[in-house]
């Protein structure tokens, strides 16, 4: 079931670094991340999708507050997330990274791996409420008993990955932002991880925040998908709005390249011309404008905004 109230609503968000140049020269600036809108419901999953660089990960550190906003606001189950409340809300939005191998530490049994969040934020627990709980989660993931006394590097990948999920799901949030969770693993291993973060999901009623530049991998998790270039969302909607009729030339672009399972099937590869725009100096009005085949003067002038109902597209000759 779908929640009526979101659990966690972004608005207007954004992110910017300065970068300092010469001795005698201003600081320029990065716009990683620029006026993002969404919402995250209790059972449903929300993909961010783009290129590397185009501020997704940088929204993942912002939604689990690794970093503050320069600008917009967050609200997590009503209230408003601000530095001064961190140290509350941090248990209700958890992360999963991209790489299994570097997430855990090697010095660590998993028993104790999975029992230090529960040390830092519950300290009333008592030690054998937090092994019941940490060996509960390993079952919760499919991995066995004897694995809690064991070592990361006795683990493969997938096993590793389960891990890094179990610990997560520790503190019993309501956000999990996965960023690339998969990509770092063998494709035989990819789809029983995304199996389990459907059947978490369905379980714990968890809103997910999914990050990733695999459409194939969105197409199989994501009921939302948002669109990401440069920083600025451009294009928005249910993942079968966008994946049967895409809006933005750069959507399309994305969806043109991505492996279909069927070898008599008839697609155009749409092969994109010149340079991403440095985000040092992203041009004026879209920043996609270089770049686009439907391109006018218009689009070099002005800055198009997402625009529509339920299917939202920032392009003034959405397809």
């Amino acid at each position: 079931m779908t929640s009526q109230l979101p659990v966690l609503t972004a608005e207007h968000l954004a992110r910017h670094y300065e970068v300092r140049g010469g001795l005698f020269s201003k600081p320029a600036v990065v716009r990683a991340v620029q006026d993002i809108d969404f919402t995250l419901h209790a059972g449903r999953t929300l993909a961010v999708v783009g290129e590397s660089g185009c501020g997704k990960s940088t929204l993942a550190r912002l939604v689990t507050m690794i970093e503050e906003p320069t600008g917009g606001t967050l609200t997590l189950d009503g209230h408003k997330v601000e530095p001064s409340n961190w140290a509350s809300l941090r248990q209700s939005v958890q992360i999963v990274f991209q790489d299994p191998y570097g997430s855990l530490n090697p010095r660590q049994r998993i028993g104790q791996i999975l029992m230090e969040p529960l040390t830092i934020n519950r300290p009333a627990m008592s030690r054998a409420e937090k092994e019941a709980k940490a060996r509960n989660m390993l079952s919760l993931v499919g991995l066995r008993p004897e694995h809690f006394d064991r070592y990361p590097h006795m683990f493969s990948g997938g096993q590793r990955q389960r891990i890094a999920i179990a610990r997560a799901l520790m503190l019993d949030p309501k956000v999990l932002v996965l960023d690339e969770p998969v990509s770092a693993l063998d494709l035989s291993i990819q789809s029983s991880i995304l199996n389990l973060f459907i059947d978490l999901q369905e379980r714990l009623g968890l809103a997910y925040l999914f990050i990733s530049h695999d459409l194939s991998v969105v197409k199989h998790v994501a009921d939302e998908v948002m669109v990401i270039y440069l920083g600025r969302a451009v294009e928005r909607g249910s993942k079968a709005e966008v994946f049967a009729n895409p809006r933005h030339p750069y959507t399309k672009a994305l969806l043109s390249a991505t492996p279909v399972a069927d070898p008599e099937a008839v697609k155009e590869r749409i092969k994109l011309s010149g340079e991403l725009p440095s985000p040092l100096s992203v041009p004026k009005g879209c920043a996609f404008a270089p770049r686009c085949w439907k391109v006018s003067e218009r689009c070099r002038q002005e800055l198009p905004i997402l625009s529509g109902d339920t299917h939202q597209a920032a392009c003034f000759h959405p397809d």
